[in-house]
């Protein structure tokens, strides 16, 4: 036939059995508004990024929070430590987000103290995936989130970063990688600039540059803001722990991507 197969009622063959899909298409207007957008502007976390260096891994977010067009917060930390030797980052929904991270910090202290052991970091990682896939009926509504994962492993004797899907899906990258509405532009900068074997002060300068170049790309995305003071935050994980990486050597690890480029930001 011209207008492909039909079955008897004149549906067109291979569609879709849901009936919230056929209302969405048919009559988008008769959805209930959970199921479209959420009733009002909620703040979401934007980029984050984690990649392993010698001896350990390292996370780092930006730090602008949007609700819509708006700047909701300038100064939203989107990067922790979850344990002494592991690191979560959050893009989302950032009130659920950082529940999210309380809980799941909560989660592996409980485990540590009625155990009197620490859970692996692959247990850390899959305790994180249930803890996602139980938050998928808040992501149907729009409250998303995706964390990114990571830790040093000391059966490895490596840093180690996993990350995940709104169902709970997980995955393990073994060099580097963004979440996050400037999770592009943040790949490309770090494909370009990462490289096996990077020091600690390297991948502090390659984490810097890779959110620098998604500021430029996405308006959601806070670059680094030297008149007010606004840094980017990162957490170092290595054999010794995890640790806040200071300001000051965010600080210059940024002037040094800015005076590479010929100025400022």
């Amino acid at each position: 036939m011209s207008g492909g197969l039909q079955l008897p009622l004149g549906i067109p063959f291979g569609s879709s059995p849901s009936f919230t899909e056929l209302v969405g298409r048919e009559r988008p207007e008769a959805l209930p508004s959970a199921l479209t957008d959420p009733p009002f502007p909620v703040p979401h976390g934007t980029t984050v990024l984690g990649l392993k260096f010698d001896g350990g891994m390292l996370m780092a977010g930006d730090r602008r929070a949007t609700a819509g067009n708006l700047i909701a917060d300038a100064k939203m930390r989107k990067v922790f430590a979850a344990d002494d030797y592991s690191a979560i980052a959050i893009a989302g929904a950032a009130g659920q987000a950082v529940e999210l991270v309380k809980l799941f910090q909560l989660e592996l202290e409980h485990y540590e103290k009625i155990t009197g052991d620490r859970l692996s970091l692959e247990g850390k990682a899959n305790r994180l995936a249930q803890m996602i896939r139980g938050n998928f009926p808040l992501a149907m509504q729009g409250l998303v989130v995706v964390p990114l994962f990571g830790g040093y492993d000391h059966r490895r004797n490596e840093g180690r970063i996993f990350y995940y899907d709104a169902t709970g899906g997980r995955w393990e990258e073994d060099d580097y990688q963004t979440i996050g509405s400037g999770s592009q532009p943040a790949k490309n900068s770090l494909k370009k600039r990462w490289r096996a074997g990077l020091t600690r002060d390297d991948a502090l300068r390659v984490a810097a540059e890779a959110l620098i170049d998604a500021a430029d790309d996405d308006s959601a995305t806070g670059g680094p803001d030297t008149v007010r003071g606004i840094w980017p935050v990162m957490v170092i994980v290595t054999a010794d722990g995890a640790t806040d990486v200071p300001e000051s050597e965010i600080a210059v690890a940024v002037e040094a991507v800015q005076a590479a480029r010929g100025g400022a930001s």
